[in-house]
């Protein structure tokens, strides 16, 4: 068996891999790179507008013989989660190839083409593949385990063939919500010897920023919500659950009103079947705004007929306007012309989410608009993925022949606590 990394060896993001055995070859995740050569983010939005062609001449498409063009074409695409540094490029790949993800990443895939511009998972092409459950691709055998991060549906692949076994941790956190999940992969393979990990390492080479667990978190965000005088906007992504449901506590803990957008109403419907979450739009004790900035792509495929499933408990800008002290309202930045220059006094934004994005221009409207009224935006987050101490004590438990760091810009840094690390470049094949 043999792998190689096409993106993702030494930065965060874009990740893409090749596993090959005898006349089997499966990619490991076909992801949007975050960052250009000089380490400056690129333009999402402006990436996902691109054509094929376009990403080709820019060096965005990887050179995975058969994945994007040409013949000899993978046996399966394996999505770990639908970040888009994971699929933010299947849209471009050879259409006759099967995608293999879990139920939640194909929801969130969905949610996301509906109200963000990105791409569903095309039906014929869709596989689920379910936790714990075999799955036989060609001559190899996976395996799925759930793992905790900051998005519904994430997953781990353990790859058999050739008497050798590969686990491929894609992105995943200890400080989560969800932290048995990691301890019954550790449990798995006790006492089985791994041949390799491929296993992320954002946090070497990152500030690991807040150490907070999302439950310290969440303490956080209750008592922000609590002591705040006016509206409360809160910022981050409706695909985050665990922030989601942070929110939706805060507010009920301050007897509030929670004020979901489309979008995140979209993702309450989707998942109330398979999560465990209190939808409060379900029990009306939560109300549903449609921005202006919706109204306008009314027509988009799809957008209607979400729209519709939270119509009845739609809340008006007036209404919040009214009593602005009663609602805890998600928010983005496309949504500051709603106010129409209006923000009530003291307002205070929630902002849970990278705090990369907030040095944009649009950010720094938001916060100039804030400060005019007398209000403000406070940082309150925590990452989805490993801090670097969680990865160390992580990756000594799997206890893998070999550890292959990837989705790092610092991969060396896993030398300086293991012996049995293989430093990677893209498109080099490491046989296993």
């Amino acid at each position: 068996m043999q792998l190689t990394i096409y993106r993702g060896s030494k930065e965060v993001g874009g990740n893409c891999i090749e596993v090959q055995s005898g006349t089997t070859r499966i990619i490991l995740d076909v992801g949007m790179p975050l960052f250009d050569e000089q380490g400056q983010a690129h333009d999402g939005f402006s990436l996902g507008r691109m054509t094929s062609a376009e990403l080709k001449a820019n060096g965005i498409i990887p050179k995975v013989p058969g994945l994007f063009s040409g013949d000899s074409s993978p046996d399966a695409i394996l999505l770990s989660h639908a970040h888009l540094d994971h699929v933010g490029l299947l849209r471009h790949t050879t259409p006759s190839i099967p995608v293999y993800a879990s139920k939640g990443t194909s929801k969130m895939m969905l949610a996301g083409s509906v109200y963000a511009n990105q791409q569903e998972l095309p039906r014929d092409r869709s596989r689920e593949i379910k936790p714990k459950q075999a799955v036989v691709i060609g001559d190899m055998v996976v395996t799925a385990f759930p793992v905790d991060h900051s998005i519904h549906g994430c997953l781990a692949f353990l790859i058999e063939a050739d008497g050798k076994r590969i686990l491929y941790t894609g992105d995943l956190r200890l400080h989560g919500r969800r932290q048995g999940e990691h301890t019954q992969i550790i449990q798995k393979f006790n006492g089985i010897k791994l041949d390799a990990i491929i296993v992320e390492g954002t946090h070497f080479g990152f500030d690991n920023g807040s150490e907070a667990t999302e439950g310290e978190l969440e303490a956080e965000i209750i008592e922000q919500v609590k002591a705040a005088p006016s509206l409360v906007l809160a910022s981050f992504s409706p695909q985050n659950i665990d922030r989601l449901r942070s929110f939706i506590r805060a507010a009920r803990e301050a007897g509030r009103t929670f004020v979901a957008d489309a979008y995140t109403a979209f993702v309450l419907h989707l998942i109330s079947f398979d999560a465990k979450l209190n939808n409060p739009l379900k029990t009306r004790s939560g109300r549903v705004y449609f921005p202006d900035s919706l109204k306008e792509k009314i027509n988009q495929r799809g957008t209607n007929r979400a729209n519709e499933i939270s119509r009845d408990t739609e809340i008006t800008m007036p209404e919040i306007m009214e009593s602005p002290e009663k609602y805890v309202m998600v928010f983005r930045p496309s949504m500051l012309g709603d106010f129409n220059g209006r923000i009530p006094s003291k307002t205070l934004c929630l902002y849970s989410t990278w705090h990369g994005y907030s040095q944009r221009p649009y950010w720094q409207e938001v916060k100039k608009s804030l400060n005019e009224v007398q209000g403000k935006v406070i940082h309150v987050h925590t990452s989805g993925h490993a801090l670097s101490s969680d990865l160390v004590k992580f990756t000594r438990a799997i206890n893998a022949k070999t550890i292959i760091p990837i989705h790092s810009f610092e991969p060396e840094a896993f030398k300086d606590h293991f012996d049995n690390v293989t430093i990677s470049t893209d498109g080099q094949t490491i046989q296993i």
